[in-house]
């Protein structure tokens, strides 16, 4: 009853997404072009629910990036160019092929073993020797995000610091030359290092660091909202309250759950 339940769901948005396309204006207009920069939108909108922890919300920014997708496949099927059928097919080969150890004779013990089962696979479905083993990472992904996947892609194949003694070294030795650096151009170029091992620190030790600065914007916002709010309560004109008093706030801000 659950397999019938959930077909019938789907079936029930493509069918709305026929009718969309059919009889509604903005729908109708629409191309994949068009609707692009709504998807990353979408993209962003789910990772601030995720981050909320807000499972109703978690649920709402799904439906939407499923729309994106039913959409896509729609304006796809109207060109002859590919389907829902197709990208569902093509997904689900995919996933069989990349787990051998579910789907064939190889064996996986632990998560490890599969992120790197699954990049050898990549790499030879793409052409082994041919393209990059980092080809895959977008070159549109912001920096801490790329840099994070491109270290991953990296280790994958062996590219990685055998232990984080060694990676927090390198952090150290890269804040040392920022520390040192004289120009503007050495400062620009031994940031990106810092940062670039800072990350590789992070991922090493279980940490997402786009997670982890996004959590950290949010506290700063919410703490920042505070002292706006108390320099309003007391008639204070933030620019003319002074440091110390909005560090007062800020401690008090910290101070709340």
């Amino acid at each position: 009853m659950q397999t019938d339940s959930r077909l019938e769901a789907f079936k029930n948005l493509l069918d709305i997404m026929d009718e969309l396309r059919a009889k509604c204006p903005w729908d109708r207009e629409q191309t994949t072009e068009s609707i692009r920069h709504l998807t990353i939108e979408e993209t962003y909108e789910l990772s601030d629910a995720i981050l909320s922890g807000n499972p109703d919300e978690i649920q709402k920014e799904l439906g939407d990036i499923l729309l994106h997708i039913v959409f896509y496949s729609k304006i796809g099927s109207e060109k002859k160019q590919y389907d829902i059928e197709s990208v569902i097919r093509q997904l689900c080969e995919k996933l069989i092929r990349r787990h051998p150890h579910i789907y064939g004779e190889v064996v996986a013990e632990n998560s490890e073993t599969v992120k790197q089962n699954w990049e050898q696979i990549k790499l030879k479905e793409k052409g082994e020797g041919k393209k990059s083993v980092l080809a895959g990472v977008p070159v549109s992904m912001p920096g801490i995000v790329k840099a994070y996947r491109m270290q991953e892609k990296a280790a994958q194949v062996g590219f990685d610091w055998p232990d984080e003694a060694q990676v927090w070294d390198k952090v150290t030795e890269e804040m040392d030359e920022y520390r040192n650096a004289v120009t503007l151009q050495e400062k620009e170029e031994e940031l990106g290092d810092l940062f670039f091992s800072l990350i590789n620190h992070a991922r090493f030790t279980g940490i997402n660091p786009d997670d982890a600065l996004e959590k950290t914007n949010l506290k700063f916002k919410k703490r920042f909202e505070y002292i706006e709010k108390r320099a309003q309560e007391t008639g204070i004109d933030l620019k003319s309250a002074g440091l110390e008093q909005m560090d007062a706030w800020w401690n008090e801000a910290k101070s709340m759950p």
